[in-house]
């Protein structure tokens, strides 16, 4: 007995496909990590990694302050505009933070960029509003570039800012969100201003 060739090709692609595909011993759903567990700079109330409010803006000095670190001119977004800033990427080129320059030939701000970083209280980019357990009141809405976004301060660090993309917000954008959307908001980025 002939089987037909679409028979054939049906069988063919059966074979093939459970001969590729991996067992897995694991019964419940797969889930993909948002997070890192890999820390490659802490943030605190008083540092980023080794930057503190003393550190001279400029790349040997923010180089010296995160060993292993190497730094690049980058223009890049703000709250309120676009400007230049130096990126500092780890050793596999991985872009960790972003380093504004301040008065004074200091430091200003440093962005938290990546996933691989941890805040002041363990929060990771990924990390939903609701995982990082912030209230309402802890929050405002962004502006300018930042339309839309929550921005929040970290528990038990003044100084430390977090900021949310919330998806599927159709606005209003010059109020935060509802609850129910901002439990689902998403860290992007983790903001230390020096403390004066």
């Amino acid at each position: 007995m002939r089987l037909p060739l679409s028979g054939f090709f049906a069988s063919l692609l059966a074979l093939l496909g459970s001969a590729c595909s991996p067992a897995l011993d694991y019964e419940g759903p797969v889930q993909i990590a948002r997070t890192s567990n890999v820390t490659l700079v802490q943030i605190t109330n008083d540092s980023v990694g080794g930057i503190t409010p003393e550190t001279t803006y400029g790349s040997k000095a923010i180089e010296a302050a995160l060993p292993g670190f190497t730094t690049e001119g980058i223009q890049t977004a703000e709250e309120n505009r676009t400007e230049w800033a130096l990126a500092a990427f780890n050793s596999d080129g991985f872009q960790v933070l972003q380093v504004f320059k301040g008065k004074g030939g200091k430091v200003r701000t440093v962005h938290g960029v990546t996933h691989h970083l941890q805040g002041p209280n363990g929060e990771r980019i990924g990390n939903t509003f609701y995982e990082i357990g912030l209230g309402r009141n802890d929050c405002r809405v962004g502006r300018n570039l930042w339309r839309g976004m929550a921005i929040c301060k970290a528990k038990n660090a003044p100084n430390v800012e977090l900021v949310f993309a919330i998806p599927q917000f159709q606005g209003p954008f010059d109020e935060l969100a509802p609850d129910i959307a901002l439990q689902d908001a998403t860290l992007q980025r983790i903001v230390w201003t020096p403390r004066a």
